[in-house]
Protein backbone atom coordinates (compact mmCIF):
# COMPACT_ATOMS: atom_id res chain seq x y z
CA UNK A 1 0.00 0.00 0.00
CA UNK A 2 1.27 3.34 -1.10
CA UNK A 3 1.55 5.99 2.18
CA UNK A 4 2.17 9.74 2.26
CA UNK A 5 2.98 12.09 4.29
CA UNK A 6 1.15 14.90 5.62
CA UNK A 7 2.71 17.57 4.00
CA UNK A 8 3.02 15.50 0.76
CA UNK A 9 -1.11 15.24 0.84
CA UNK A 10 -1.53 18.48 1.91
CA UNK A 11 1.19 19.52 -1.09
CA UNK A 12 -1.06 17.11 -3.54
CA UNK A 13 -4.60 19.24 -2.54
CA UNK A 14 -2.48 22.26 -3.08
CA UNK A 15 -1.78 21.65 -6.37
CA UNK A 16 -4.92 19.80 -7.68
CA UNK A 17 -6.98 23.33 -6.90
CA UNK A 18 -4.37 25.55 -7.60
CA UNK A 19 -2.55 24.76 -10.41
CA UNK A 20 -4.89 21.78 -12.08
CA UNK A 21 -8.11 24.30 -11.21
CA UNK A 22 -10.41 21.37 -9.71
CA UNK A 23 -12.35 23.40 -6.52
CA UNK A 24 -12.37 22.48 -2.99
CA UNK A 25 -16.06 22.04 -3.12
CA UNK A 26 -16.00 19.80 -5.82
CA UNK A 27 -13.09 17.34 -4.04
CA UNK A 28 -15.74 17.78 -0.87
CA UNK A 29 -18.37 16.38 -2.96
CA UNK A 30 -16.53 13.69 -4.64
CA UNK A 31 -15.08 12.43 -0.81
CA UNK A 32 -18.94 12.60 0.52
CA UNK A 33 -19.93 10.63 -2.85
CA UNK A 34 -17.22 7.92 -2.00
CA UNK A 35 -17.92 8.21 2.01
CA UNK A 36 -21.16 7.11 1.14
CA UNK A 37 -20.28 4.17 -0.91
CA UNK A 38 -18.43 2.86 1.37
CA UNK A 39 -20.41 3.06 4.24
CA UNK A 40 -23.36 1.08 1.26
CA UNK A 41 -20.37 -1.73 1.46
CA UNK A 42 -20.33 -2.32 5.37
CA UNK A 43 -22.69 -4.33 7.15
CA UNK A 44 -23.89 -2.47 9.19
CA UNK A 45 -27.52 -1.39 10.74
CA UNK A 46 -27.68 1.90 8.85
CA UNK A 47 -31.04 2.81 11.00
CA UNK A 48 -30.29 6.39 12.54
CA UNK A 49 -26.98 7.59 11.46
CA UNK A 50 -25.38 10.64 13.32
CA UNK A 51 -22.49 12.95 11.64
CA UNK A 52 -20.39 14.95 14.07
CA UNK A 53 -18.62 17.88 12.02
CA UNK A 54 -16.13 19.67 13.20
CA UNK A 55 -15.77 23.63 11.69
CA UNK A 56 -12.88 22.98 8.60
CA UNK A 57 -13.32 21.29 5.56
CA UNK A 58 -12.88 18.16 7.47
CA UNK A 59 -16.79 18.69 8.50
CA UNK A 60 -17.96 20.14 5.26
CA UNK A 61 -17.29 16.64 4.39
CA UNK A 62 -19.15 15.41 6.76
CA UNK A 63 -22.08 18.19 6.21
CA UNK A 64 -22.02 16.91 2.67
CA UNK A 65 -22.43 12.91 3.91
CA UNK A 66 -25.32 13.73 5.82
CA UNK A 67 -27.43 16.01 2.79
CA UNK A 68 -26.26 12.28 0.74
CA UNK A 69 -27.29 10.35 2.91
CA UNK A 70 -30.94 12.82 3.71
CA UNK A 71 -31.13 12.58 -0.01
CA UNK A 72 -31.20 8.98 -0.30
CA UNK A 73 -34.34 8.48 2.68
CA UNK A 74 -31.82 7.55 5.71
CA UNK A 75 -32.55 8.52 8.72
CA UNK A 76 -29.71 11.10 10.01
CA UNK A 77 -29.07 13.57 12.36
CA UNK A 78 -26.20 16.25 12.06
CA UNK A 79 -23.83 17.54 15.42
CA UNK A 80 -21.98 20.63 14.70
CA UNK A 81 -18.66 21.07 17.30
CA UNK A 82 -16.48 23.86 16.90
CA UNK A 83 -16.28 27.74 16.62
CA UNK A 84 -18.87 28.52 14.11
CA UNK A 85 -16.82 32.39 13.72
CA UNK A 86 -13.64 30.14 12.64
CA UNK A 87 -15.76 27.53 10.17
CA UNK A 88 -14.35 27.10 6.62
CA UNK A 89 -15.87 29.06 3.52
CA UNK A 90 -16.65 25.28 2.52
CA UNK A 91 -17.75 24.75 5.77
CA UNK A 92 -20.32 27.24 5.77
CA UNK A 93 -21.30 26.39 1.95
CA UNK A 94 -21.86 22.76 2.99
CA UNK A 95 -24.33 24.11 5.74
CA UNK A 96 -26.42 26.03 3.37
CA UNK A 97 -26.80 22.85 1.12
CA UNK A 98 -27.49 20.92 3.70
CA UNK A 99 -30.19 23.12 5.14
CA UNK A 100 -32.04 23.44 1.49
CA UNK A 101 -32.53 19.84 1.86
CA UNK A 102 -33.47 19.79 5.48
CA UNK A 103 -30.76 18.00 7.51
CA UNK A 104 -32.00 18.00 11.07
CA UNK A 105 -29.03 20.20 12.67
CA UNK A 106 -29.10 19.04 16.71
CA UNK A 107 -29.13 22.05 19.00
CA UNK A 108 -27.51 21.31 22.34
CA UNK A 109 -26.16 17.83 23.37
CA UNK A 110 -26.56 14.68 22.88
CA UNK A 111 -28.99 13.17 25.31
CA UNK A 112 -27.95 9.19 24.03
CA UNK A 113 -25.29 8.78 22.36
CA UNK A 114 -26.37 5.01 22.11
CA UNK A 115 -29.63 5.80 20.12
CA UNK A 116 -27.26 5.95 17.27
CA UNK A 117 -26.63 2.88 15.33
CA UNK A 118 -24.00 4.72 13.27
CA UNK A 119 -21.45 7.55 14.33
CA UNK A 120 -20.06 9.75 11.06
CA UNK A 121 -16.83 11.21 12.55
CA UNK A 122 -15.88 14.00 10.54
CA UNK A 123 -14.37 16.33 13.35
CA UNK A 124 -10.69 16.78 12.59
CA UNK A 125 -8.76 15.85 9.57
CA UNK A 126 -5.16 15.43 8.59
CA UNK A 127 -4.00 19.32 9.95
CA UNK A 128 -4.15 18.50 13.37
CA UNK A 129 -1.07 18.62 14.94
CA UNK A 130 -2.14 19.89 18.58
CA UNK A 131 -3.42 17.55 21.57
CA UNK A 132 -7.09 17.71 21.22
CA UNK A 133 -8.63 19.84 24.18
CA UNK A 134 -11.94 21.07 25.56
CA UNK A 135 -15.51 20.07 24.46
CA UNK A 136 -13.40 18.28 21.75
CA UNK A 137 -12.46 15.91 24.14
CA UNK A 138 -15.88 14.85 25.56
CA UNK A 139 -17.06 14.43 22.27
CA UNK A 140 -14.90 11.88 21.26
CA UNK A 141 -14.93 10.47 24.65
CA UNK A 142 -18.66 9.70 23.87
CA UNK A 143 -17.99 8.66 20.03
CA UNK A 144 -15.39 6.11 21.46
CA UNK A 145 -18.03 4.91 24.53
CA UNK A 146 -21.06 4.35 22.17
CA UNK A 147 -22.37 0.86 21.18
CA UNK A 148 -22.02 2.93 17.41
CA UNK A 149 -20.41 1.57 14.56
CA UNK A 150 -18.19 4.11 13.13
CA UNK A 151 -16.82 5.65 9.89
CA UNK A 152 -13.72 8.04 10.24
CA UNK A 153 -13.45 10.66 7.37
CA UNK A 154 -9.96 10.88 6.10
CA UNK A 155 -8.47 10.22 9.13
CA UNK A 156 -10.27 9.35 12.87
CA UNK A 157 -10.15 12.95 14.97
CA UNK A 158 -7.40 12.85 17.57
CA UNK A 159 -5.36 10.64 15.38
CA UNK A 160 -1.92 11.68 14.11
CA UNK A 161 -1.69 10.40 10.36
CA UNK A 162 1.73 11.59 10.60
CA UNK A 163 3.48 9.64 13.88
CA UNK A 164 0.42 6.69 13.89
CA UNK A 165 -0.17 8.16 17.64
CA UNK A 166 -3.18 9.59 19.10
CA UNK A 167 -3.13 13.24 19.97
CA UNK A 168 -4.61 13.07 23.80
CA UNK A 169 -7.61 11.13 22.51
CA UNK A 170 -8.89 9.72 19.18
CA UNK A 171 -12.08 7.86 17.73
CA UNK A 172 -11.32 4.16 17.51
CA UNK A 173 -13.23 4.09 14.35
CA UNK A 174 -14.70 0.69 12.49
CA UNK A 175 -13.56 2.10 9.23
CA UNK A 176 -11.85 5.07 7.10
CA UNK A 177 -12.71 6.43 4.48
CA UNK A 178 -9.10 8.38 3.44
CA UNK A 179 -8.43 9.99 0.20
CA UNK A 180 -6.18 9.66 -2.68
CA UNK A 181 -3.44 7.82 -0.88
CA UNK A 182 -2.95 6.21 2.53
CA UNK A 183 -1.04 8.87 5.19
CA UNK A 184 1.97 7.37 7.02
CA UNK A 185 0.76 6.41 10.31
CA UNK A 186 -2.17 4.74 8.94
CA UNK A 187 0.39 1.53 7.95
CA UNK A 188 1.21 1.15 11.54
CA UNK A 189 0.18 -1.14 13.86
CA UNK A 190 -1.76 1.51 16.03
CA UNK A 191 -3.03 3.31 12.94
CA UNK A 192 -4.42 0.18 11.94
CA UNK A 193 -6.43 -0.02 15.34
CA UNK A 194 -7.39 3.31 14.98
CA UNK A 195 -8.53 3.47 11.32
CA UNK A 196 -10.22 0.01 11.34
CA UNK A 197 -11.55 -1.11 8.11
CA UNK A 198 -9.16 1.51 5.31
CA UNK A 199 -11.22 2.61 2.34
CA UNK A 200 -7.95 4.42 0.23
CA UNK A 201 -10.75 6.77 -2.19
CA UNK A 202 -9.52 8.26 -5.50
CA UNK A 203 -11.19 11.62 -5.41
CA UNK A 204 -9.11 13.09 -8.14
CA UNK A 205 -6.15 14.23 -6.12
CA UNK A 206 -3.09 13.29 -7.44
CA UNK A 207 0.88 13.52 -7.17
CA UNK A 208 2.10 16.20 -9.52
CA UNK A 209 4.32 13.99 -10.80
CA UNK A 210 1.49 11.23 -11.63
CA UNK A 211 0.15 14.08 -13.96
CA UNK A 212 3.70 14.79 -15.47
CA UNK A 213 3.85 11.39 -16.71
CA UNK A 214 0.88 11.82 -18.42
CA UNK A 215 1.96 14.99 -19.97
CA UNK A 216 4.43 13.20 -21.53
CA UNK A 217 3.18 10.41 -23.03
Amino acid sequence: MKTISVSEAKAFDLYTMRDVGIPSLVLMERAALKSVENLAQLNWDLTHILVVAGSGNNGGDGIAVARLLKIHGFNVQLLLVGNPEHASIERIQQLKFANHYGVEVIQGGIPDWNAYSVIIDAIFGIGLSRPVSGNYQQVIQNINDSTANTLAIDVPSGFSPETGRELGIAVHANATATFAYAKNGMDSTTGQAFCGQLFVDDIGIYDPQVIQNLQNK
